[in-house]
């Protein structure tokens, strides 16, 4: 018995050492998490008294409906290219010999050096009507008059897809990385083809990447402003842009933060689900 109360007094006392030394970390989150979150919800329902209009607003406004519409759909279409092109890569990075990966994940960070404003001009130049893409079509005589490849969803879309592209590709090789090849070499043995085994022995074993990947391209893309500002050319009018037109332009905090906080409402329901489908703890990478 006094062993037993002893080791309880020995654990009692490491968990406040454990409280003590997460202390400030906790207040840091606090001030600049919590606090500025909470007078966020607090902006969006007080304007002279509490008040719904701002929530009103978006439930009733056909703006706000479209806006919300168009972004979710670019965001799933960003997920879903950044998907198709990321995973080939990830999975020649994973099955290729170590010498060689270094350099390829090296090609797919290189992008992280330049700025996303850089990224957005650079783009910008290539798709206007006398840029590059547009020059090469007409040298080849593929086309007679140039295209218009930007100032559309069109040119946001290709965009967001090359700056989100390593947000997908890491999670996947993070996850393949750890898939045993003796399972691959187990199923070939048994007589599957590679599509076979790829298909029901890599491809499974692969999803929390998938998920992983897939929840931060989007809850990324749900945010981006500065791309669609500038390859949309005010036609794509994301929700980030109507957050900054809200406050800059008509000075409604109030309206702007009721956005702000159904699109944190609409995050944190994505991250529910995906933690119904994987365990989060899978999602972020724990064994």
């Amino acid at each position: 018995m006094a062993d037993q109360a002893a080791f309880l007094r020995y654990e009692r006392g490491e968990q406040r050492l454990v409280l003590l030394l997460l202390a400030p970390a906790l207040l840091l989150v606090s001030l600049l998490l919590l606090v500025p979150l909470a007078w966020l919800i607090f902006q969006s329902v007080w304007h002279d008294g509490l008040t719904l209009e701002n929530y009103r607003r978006i439930f009733t406004e056909e703006i706000y409906a479209r806006s919300f519409l168009l972004t979710f759909r670019i965001a799933a279409t960003v997920t879903a290219l950044t998907l198709l092109l990321g995973y080939p890569v990830a999975y020649a990075a994973a099955i290729m010999h170590p010498r060689w990966r270094p350099l390829v994940l090296a090609l797919v960070v290189l992008p992280f050096w330049v700025s996303v404003l850089v990224r957005a001009y650079a783009w910008m130049v290539l798709l206007q009507r006398r840029g590059l893409v547009n020059a090469l079509l007409q040298g080849s005589g593929l086309i007679d008059t140039p295209l218009t490849l930007i100032n559309n969803e069109f040119g946001t879309v290709l965009a967001t897809v090359h700056i989100l592209l390593p947000f997908m590709v890491l999670p996947l090789y993070a996850t393949m990385q750890r898939i045993p090849p003796e399972l691959m070499l187990a199923g070939a043995t048994l007589g599957g083809s590679p599509a076979h085994v790829f298909r029901h022995v890599f491809l499974p074993l692969s999803m929390p990447g998938v998920v992983a990947g897939g929840v931060l391209v989007f809850v990324l893309a749900l945010g981006f402003y500065i791309t669609p500002e500038l390859l949309g050319g005010g036609r794509t009018f994301m929700i980030s842009m109507l957050v900054g037109r809200n406050v800059e332009l008509y000075d409604q905090w109030g309206a702007a933060s009721s956005i702000s906080v159904i699109l944190l409402a609409c995050v944190g329901l994505l991250f529910w689900v995906a933690s119904r489908l994987v365990p989060l703890e899978r999602i972020m990478g724990a064994r």
